[in-house]
This record gives structure tokens, sequence and C-alpha cells, in this order.
């Protein structure tokens, strides 16, 4: 199947625009934002799953398979594949639909870890 053929996976937790600002000389926006941008949107799901505060304890593998220009919508899906005592993973898919036009192209995705904080900022059940 190709890449076009693909559908994004979980739920679209954030969609944001590709700014200048966001870019290198080139014209491509740096990796670094794209990654800022899939940790708010797992900060969001896990959030929501927890109903309550969560951090990032580890991200896995990123592989960037294309890039995100300026004007670019960035779109980040979510889906909490997994949920333990204290944390949750997270699958986590870049997409972008490119300026004026229709086409979306996978451009990342990672596994997140995020655990769940009480109020003194130590661990706590996800269920509690």
């Amino acid at each position: 199947m190709s890449e076009q053929l693909d559908e994004p996976q979980g739920d679209l937790t954030l969609r944001t625009l590709a700014m200048p600002a966001d870019a290198n000389p080139a014209g491509d926006i740096f990796g670094g934002w794209v990654m800022a941008q899939m940790d708010i949107a797992a900060g969001i799901a896990s959030s929501e799953r927890a109903r309550g505060r969560t951090v990032t304890a580890a991200m896995k593998e990123m592989i960037f398979r294309q890039p995100v220009k300026v004007g670019d919508t960035l779109c980040i899906y979510t889906t909490v594949t997994q949920v333990g005592r204290t944390s949750m993973t997270l699958s986590v898919e870049c997409w972008v639909r490119r300026q004026f036009s229709e086409t979306r192209q996978k451009v990342t995705q990672a596994i997140f870890v995020m655990v769940a904080l009480d109020a003194a900022g130590k661990p706590r059940p996800v269920d509690s």
C-alpha cells in the first residue's frame, strides 16, 4: 500500500500551522519543533486519560519520512496503547496537509511514555 493511501491512526489531538519562525534557512521546519508539537499532543491525551497532570518519561525513535514546510498544517494523532499503574504508552503520529492542497503525508511517528503525577509531583495511579 502506498503512503498516499495510508490513513492517520488515533484521535486528532492537535492541529497547528507551521510558521516562518519555526523554519531553518532552507524553509524546512525544525525537527525539534515537530517533536515539541508531538509532546504537547501526548500531554493532552495522557492528561485526559489520567484526569490530571502527566509528564513525559520517554520517547522512542522518531524517523522523519517527509519534511514539513512553512504553511503546512501539522496534524497530530494520538492513541493510548497501554495503561500501567502510573504510566501510559501512546502512539503519536504526525501528518501534514500541504499548503493550498488536499495532499496529506505522514511525516513521522513515535511512542511516548507518560507518567501521571499527584499534586506533590510524585507518580500516582492512572486510574485514581
